[in-house]
């Protein structure tokens, strides 16, 4: 990967006033100012285009049986810089991206123990980045924070989009409300989950969105988490402040550090333009450069897979009912009764193989091929999996070849079932078997309570394990769609081979009793902030009592809704996730699946209203077609779009899959309309979008 450095230029926007010292960014809408209270404790301001975004906001942290980070600081200097560079990602939305910031770095010593720290801030034209550096120093070596006491102070009774603070799990649909109202509906917003510890009533995770009553949109989140615990946010709802709550490891510390280190960025995203929020690169520009020298294994993936089947009940992980518990290297799975619903054998397998062949997919993922699932939740149990050992009725060596012959990859499935230990101790031997059988992707798995017992899925313990397994996939040239880790912080610029993760409700929960309708026009302003979303889109039958009697379960959307996905939530991973033999029944619509790209080299965000509507254009990398997508929330909608995207003077062949009149995801999601039509950049297209519903479109250039 080449990184053009454009300027570093010794100019800097930077007043400074007694101890205040002010910040713009390099567009001036940007203003931030940071001070220490007359205690020596440090804070900060931020405005835009003159609107006051976060009030003075106290920053530091608490530490463990030593004197804290909170107060008694003087400024011993303060460093200024300007940056701007262009580079170019492996993949994502767009092919090349600017990183350009005013910096000040501002080094605090304190008093009475003459420690120092650094707080850096970065502010770029879409907001703020800052977090907290702890230089080598005699006064300073190893150190335990009890707490982060980073504060967000609110400039009023925002709209927010959040769901509850969790160590566990994020898998939760976004409830909308004021946030004085956060304390009174907290228990009808957390939902049941496999694993799930909530610490306050108005507590909320990141990337947390928002919008004032004077049309600001603002957003939380962090960047670059490495070796540290996750933050979520904590609202003091009396004075509408948040303040920094870290994830607790088994013993309940907040973190153990040596110096030098660093803290994750912090970042505060505003605009008066949704779309801005949708566009910034914040969260990838914060994080270091690639660390991988050779990019060339690393592909975006479009695949199918047997895993709708087995999540909406029709099929089983497990090979049989024989044994009340497993052990593995004991258990006689050769002389075990087949259950006859193990949807990982090897005819299926080699079925959905020649489906992806012949629609032009590039992988096959497999669940359940392997021995353990049988026991594998809810016991607590340490040696659950070793990840190499199949089924009797999975033959791994046939499906490799057959794979190779159809030029069609295998994804590895790999649930751990939380047990970070085993996995670490099975890895090299896992991933070598991977590659010795073609598969160059793995669906890593976190599902229920983190073993070692005690510790939580987003403490600074289990986050530096799924970094230790995304570095160890490198070596190995191993992509990484992780589910149940951490939610994403832009840590794919780094490691790239990162191509996915779940760390949401994705759509799996459309067959546990349904996805709220406008979810995923929430999505892209929440959980996508930190990077892309395997979201598993493509469900076309959405009576889930049609592949499994006993599943009662409705997909809330629309088949046209179902299309858009592809467009609008972001992803190098796309998979068509429902069953070869629905899509057989709709294949004219299917072949929108089969046409869109999933790596760009441009991005245009038209319309955008977290809750209600997204609709986003863009380009296929290496072509002149684009594609579009809208997806809508709860109320039918009218659309308006121009094309002036399009390149000027050319002719383009618009198919336009939207939804029918009388389509609604509740009463009739299965109605959609397909029409062609050239258009051209003058063009303007008029389009209505159902209940849940959305449209799609491939712009072919003629």
């Amino acid at each position: 990967m080449k990184y053009l450095l454009l300027t570093i230029s010794i100019w800097f926007s930077l007043t400074s006033l007694g101890n205040a010292q002010e910040l713009k960014s390099p567009n001036k809408n940007f203003n931030m100012s940071f001070s220490l209270l007359d205690d020596g404790t440090p804070t900060y301001h931020l405005n835009y285009k003159g609107k006051e975004v976060i009030k003075q906001s106290k920053l530091g942290l608490e530490l463990k049986e030593e004197p804290s980070f909170l107060n008694d600081f003087s400024i011993l200097k303060t460093n200024n810089t300007t940056f701007n560079e262009t580079w170019k990602p492996v993949w994502g939305e767009v092919e090349n991206i600017r990183n350009n910031y005013n910096e000040l770095a501002v080094t605090l010593q304190q008093k009475e123990t003459n420690r120092k720290i650094i707080i850096r801030f970065r502010l770029f034209n879409t907001g703020l980045g800052f977090r907290y550096e702890f230089p080598e120093q005699d006064k300073l070596t190893y150190f335990t924070i009890k707490e982060e006491r980073t504060e967000f102070a609110m400039t009023g009774d925002h709209t927010a989009f959040w769901i509850p603070g969790d160590y566990d799990t994020q898998e939760y649909d976004y409830t909308k409300s004021k946030l004085s109202e956060i304390r009174g509906i907290f228990e009808s917003a957390y939902t049941p989950n496999t694993s799930q510890t909530q610490f306050s009533n108005t507590g909320v995770q990141t990337s947390l969105m928002m919008k004032s009553e004077d049309g600001l949109y603002i957003n939380l989140h962090e960047a670059a988490l490495i070796n540290y615990a996750c933050m979520h946010l904590n609202l003091d709802d009396k004075n509408m402040v948040f303040q920094s709550w870290l994830t607790p490891g088994a013993n309940g510390d907040k973190g153990h550090m040596q110096a030098p280190c660093a803290s994750p960025w912090r970042t505060v995203m505003a605009s008066d333009d949704a779309r801005e929020i949708l566009n910034s690169k914040i969260t990838l520009n914060l994080n270091e450069p690639c660390k991988i020298e050779d990019t060339s294994w690393i592909k975006p993936v479009k695949y199918v897979g047997v895993w709708w089947e087995m999540i909406t009940g029709k099929s089983s992980w497990s090979y049989t009912n024989d044994f009340p518990s497993v052990q593995l290297g004991v258990t006689d799975y050769k002389n075990a009764t087949p259950n006859k619903t193990h949807a990982a054998n090897t005819k299926h397998v080699k079925e959905y193989i020649d489906f992806a062949a012949k629609h032009g997919f590039d992988a096959v993922l497999v669940e359940g091929w392997n021995e353990g699932w049988e026991d594998w939740f809810g016991h607590s149990k340490d040696y659950v999996f070793d990840f190499v050992t199949p089924y009797p009725d999975f033959d791994v060596e046939a499906i490799h070849n057959y794979a190779k012959s159809k030029g069609i990859k295998m994804m590895m499935h790999h649930e751990t079932s939380g047990s970070t230990r085993n996995y670490e101790r099975h890895m090299d031997k896992a991933y070598q078997f991977m590659k010795d059988h073609g598969y160059d992707a793995v669906k890593s798995g976190y599902v229920g309570d983190i073993l070692p017992r005690g510790d939580y899925h987003y403490s600074q313990w289990t986050n530096n394990h799924y970094q230790y397994a995304l570095e160890k996939a490198a070596d190995y040239q191993i992509m990484v769609n992780a589910h149940e880790a951490v939610r994403p912080t832009g840590i794919s610029r780094t490691y790239p081979n990162l191509i996915g993760n779940e760390s949401a409700r994705g759509t799996e929960y459309q067959a546990f009793g349904g996805n709220a309708p406008n979810h995923v026009t929430i999505l892209p302003f929440t959980r996508l902030i930190g990077g892309p979303m395997d979201y598993t889109p493509g469900i076309f039958e959405m009576d889930i009592e049609k592949l499994n009697p006993d599943n009662h379960s409705h997909v809330n959307a629309t088949i046209a809704n179902q299309l858009a996905l592809y467009v609008t939530m972001y992803s190098p991973l796309q998979m068509a996730a429902d069953l070869p033999e629905n899509y057989n029944r709709f294949l004219d619509a299917f072949q929108f699946i089969k046409d869109v790209a999933i790596d760009w080299s441009k991005s245009k965000y038209l319309e955008a209203e977290p809750g209600d509507y997204i609709t986003v254009a863009r380009k296929a990398k290496g072509t002149n077609n684009w594609f579009v997508g809208n997806v809508n929330g709860l109320e039918k909608r009218n659309s308006k779009i121009k094309l002036d995207f399009l390149e000027k003077g050319k002719k383009y062949t618009a198919t336009i899959y939207a939804d029918a009149a009388d389509a609604d995801y509740k009463t009739n999601p299965q109605a959609y309309k397909i029409s062609t039509k050239t258009v051209t950049s003058k063009s303007t297209l008029k389009l209505k979008s159902a209940r849940g519903g959305g449209y799609a479109i491939s712009l072919i250039e003629k």
